[in-house]
């Protein structure tokens, strides 16, 4: 594994912000990876290095798995923190990284597909012999049953 000296920021506020000062604490590089609507915003303002990723719109920004990983690998981020909303559940982004040789400070993209879809997690949990949240989770999910 290689080490951590940079890291991107694919999201945005107080979200940012926290993530900033968790590298500033650990001595790392902060890049926000941000849209042009927060170019005056805090995050912006405490990062070491900012790349704009896109337009105000999140769906040309901080949605663009394409436009965050150009961003990191700009910046020359060794890794990237998704924080929260945004594509930090997205496996497809978690994969993009890895296949780019950017750690993804996050769960796994097997892990994301195995536990993003809640009826395939509670099976994989029981199957495992794992204790569940008691419930139906049978084919027939109309109201009624």
């Amino acid at each position: 594994m290689k080490e951590i000296k940079k890291i991107a920021i694919a999201n945005r506020g107080e979200v940012a912000v926290r993530i900033i000062r968790a590298c500033q604490e650990l001595g790392l590089k902060s890049v926000l990876l941000h849209s042009k609507a927060d170019i005056h915003s805090r995050a912006y303002r405490m990062s070491d290095e900012q790349i704009c990723i896109g337009e105000s719109e999140v769906g040309e920004s901080y949605l663009s798995i394409e436009r965050n990983v150009d961003g990191a690998l700009a910046a020359g981020a060794d890794a990237l923190h998704p924080g929260f909303g945004f594509l930090s559940e997205n496996a497809d982004f978690a994969q993009a990284l890895e296949d780019k040789g950017i750690l993804f400070i996050g769960p796994s993209p097997e892990a994301i597909r195995a536990m993003g879809d809640k009826v395939a997690a509670k099976k994989l949990i029981e199957a495992e012999g794992l204790p569940s949240v008691p419930g139906y989770s049978g084919d027939d999910q109309s109201l009624a049953t």
